[in-house]
């Protein structure tokens, strides 16, 4: 879908482009007819100036005198000609040069005519055509002139003003466009306040936005909070039922052992197991709760200060065992849920810690997506154990004693983020080595 910023713009454009085409198109009317009236009303003051030459002679008979007209009259095609019929007879005006033009003669009481015609070089003429009765006798006087000059002052003036028009309205879609983009800030900040917040350094937007789109900050941020809280609320129902469930769970494993069920050596056996398999899910999901259940929602966390605290939390649960934990992780920001890395982190080291001898190593790359490793100086497994342990698709809890538990959370967590769980042995340590990597 198209940008908003340039779904305005493109509107903008095309209305701006609009109203300064009909902007000169009329201005370009207007100039025309603006010059064309100036015109006709030198015309109309020459057919005057020349009807003024007009006289009679001894016999009463009106005679015209071409050199009384005016010079520009008496060049060779200057330009401004005219036709005068009386009585019959048609006098020209010496620019002209004898070469006729065919302006008809009006009768008297027409009203004046302008019109175009071609001239005797085949210019175009504007002419101004007149009847009326002059000494009682009926005169049509026709004073034409060329179009060619005042058109090529007119063609220059319509392309100064149409480099001003296009200029004016480059100079309104810069505004325009800028303005767009200003009013468009506000969007930009709340898009950066998100993006803060997944980085987890904010909780809400913060930004001052319009009227339009301030109800859909307040709903994201009430969004926000919900999801905050359902979470928060999530996490810690499956904590209070795992714990709620150890009573009755605890009475199913004393009736297991029953002096009742000695006859019924199955179904003491089916029993145990079942009541085996609920108590390694409720420890996987206290586990969960333990690790996670009380911290905040963040999308991001600190490798080096995170995985330390964990480390020193774990090494005070181990405290008998005076284990020795190896930090190495990177003082860095990595966008990984916060939650997750922990829980998946905090079963690896519990389960090293479980097993180890002396020393734990935990190692944290994120040069190319990001990679936990987890080892251990304890036993370890064999290689078919191992083999079991990375067996896609095996029940991690049913593998091997002791292990498939936290091995079960760290899978989940690895297969949401489409990350690869392998398991080995450490060659400096010679324990397990559990290695998550994780796609960029």
């Amino acid at each position: 879908m198209m940008s908003l910023r340039r779904r305005l713009n493109r509107g903008l454009v095309i209305i701006l482009s609009l109203v300064f085409i009909g902007h000169w198109l009329a201005a370009d009317w207007v100039i025309r007819a603006v010059a064309e009236k100036q015109m006709m009303t030198r015309l109309q003051h020459d057919g005057d100036s020349v009807l003024d030459t007009l006289t009679l002679d001894g016999d009463g008979q009106p005679i015209f005198d071409s050199s009384h007209a005016g010079t520009v009259y008496g060049q060779s095609f200057s330009g401004h000609y005219f036709v005068i019929h009386i009585d019959g007879r048609t006098y020209y005006s010496t620019s002209l040069q004898d070469q006729p033009l065919p302006f008809p003669a009006m009768s008297v009481g027409t009203s004046q005519q302008f019109h175009f015609q071609d001239g005797p070089r085949h210019q175009p003429l504007l002419v101004l055509s007149r009847g009326f009765e002059r000494f009682g006798r009926p005169i049509s006087i026709s004073i034409a002139e060329d179009l060619t000059d005042i058109g090529r002052d007119i063609d220059g003036i319509r392309l100064a003003y149409l480099v001003l028009t296009v200029l004016v309205l480059l100079a309104a879609i810069a505004l325009q466009s800028a303005d767009v983009r200003r009013s468009l800030n506000p969007l930009k900040a709340a898009r950066d306040e998100l993006a803060e917040i997944a980085n987890g350094r904010q909780q809400q937007i913060q930004a001052r936005v319009p009227a339009e789109i301030k109800p859909l900050v307040k709903e994201v941020n009430r969004l926000l909070v919900l999801v905050e809280r359902r979470l928060h609320q999530s996490r810690t129902a499956i904590g209070n039922l795992a714990h709620a469930l150890k009573t009755p769970l605890a009475m199913l494993f004393r009736l297991a052992e029953s002096p009742l069920l000695n006859d019924h050596p199955e179904l003491r056996k089916q029993l145990q197991q079942q009541t085996q398999t609920i108590h390694q899910r409720i420890d996987r999901e206290l586990k969960r709760a333990r690790i996670s259940g009380n911290s905040q929602t963040a999308t991001v966390f600190n490798p080096r200060l995170e995985l330390t605290a964990l480390a020193m939390l774990l090494h005070n649960i181990y405290v008998e065992k005076n284990l020795t934990i190896q930090v190495n992780a990177p003082d860095q920001l990595i966008h990984f849920d916060r939650e997750d890395m922990l829980e998946l982190t905090g079963n690896l080291l519990d389960n090293a810690c479980k097993w180890a001898d002396r020393y734990v190593v935990l190692t944290v790359e994120s040069r190319y997506g990001m990679i936990i490793s987890v080892s251990d100086d304890g036993p370890g497994c064999s290689e078919f154990d191992m083999q079991q342990l990375s067996q896609r698709g095996l029940r991690l809890d049913e593998a091997v004693q002791g292990h498939g538990l936290g091995l079960a959370i760290v899978r989940d967590i690895a297969e949401f983020y489409h990350g690869t769980l392998t398991i080995g042995r450490c060659a400096e340590l010679g324990g397990l080595m559990v290695n998550v990597q994780f796609p960029r």
